[in-house]
């Protein structure tokens, strides 16, 4: 490394270690292990498939613009759940 470059403050901060995150409020995040995220990313292509395989206009047609970013547990506290997704997007297309 030349001479000028030693004394030369750094450029980035380096990488946090994963096994010490700490987030805003400086407490730990907890990282889901691969099983939990596993069984997460399980359940909601479940739930996708019950739905019968909506695409993002869909989503938006039913739950608004917002819609495509929502989780599955905050579309049915919205009143829709993955049950009923078909007869609510029916109910809105004919609504037309």
């Amino acid at each position: 490394m030349p001479r000028s470059k030693k004394d030369a403050p750094q450029k980035r901060k380096p990488a946090a270690r994963k096994t010490g995150v700490m987030g805003k409020g400086r407490t730990p995040v907890k990282v889901k292990s691969a099983k939990e995220a596993g069984k997460s990313r399980a359940e909601g292509i479940r739930l996708f498939t019950l739905a019968g395989r909506p695409s993002k206009q869909d989503f938006i047609k039913v739950y608004g613009p917002n819609g495509p970013k929502l989780t599955w547990a905050q579309r049915s506290e919205a009143g829709v759940p993955a049950e009923k997704f078909q007869a609510a997007l029916a109910a809105k297309q004919s609504g037309r």
